[in-house]
């Protein structure tokens, strides 16, 4: 595991992933970053039309370990009718965090509810991808499910935004 993935501001609030070992000896303060999914499901994959997914999502860096809690809370409505409005809140705990190209990915099987419930898809595999470019280091969010949270959240990545960095 890269211990050297933690969040931090390199200059003029750009947020990146990418500090030292020795930086995190020096604190022990937590770090998060926060954003928002607005997607839509393969509408191929249904009849009934596609979800539309809206979502708050968090990552935050757990102590000098290097891993990574993830949190999200998801609505899902069909697009075409607003018919079937449910929810789901999903979380990766204590995930591992490697580095892909313009960024990082948390990854694990995660914890799923559906309207409260434990959902029966729980323990699927999620991959959290977290990128972005050259003006603003980590910009972008992806989530893709593996395992059986396929057949309700689709193969395809559930896109969104980071809009928020803190220090904690």
């Amino acid at each position: 595991m890269n211990r050297s993935v933690l969040f931090h501001i390199a200059s003029a609030g750009v947020i990146v992933f990418g500090l030292g070992g020795q930086a995190l000896a020096q604190s022990s303060s937590p770090f998060k970053i926060e954003g928002t999914l607005n997607d839509y499901t393969d509408a191929t994959n249904t009849t009934a039309g596609p979800w539309h997914i809206t979502a708050e999502w968090s990552a935050e860096l757990r102590g000098r370990s290097g891993h990574v809690d993830f949190v999200g809370s998801l609505t899902m409505v069909r697009s075409v009718s607003g018919a079937a409005s449910h929810t789901h809140h999903i979380a990766l705990i204590d995930a591992t965090v490697t580095p892909i190209a313009n960024g990082y990915r948390i990854s694990g099987d995660a914890r799923i509810t559906s309207n409260g419930a434990v959902a029966a898809f729980s323990g699927s595999h999620l991959d959290v991808d977290i990128t972005g470019g050259p003006a603003i280091a980590l910009s972008n969010v992806k989530l893709t499910f593996g395992g059986a949270a396929i057949s309700h959240f689709g193969d395809q990545p559930i896109e969104g935004v980071v809009s928020l960095r803190r220090e904690r």
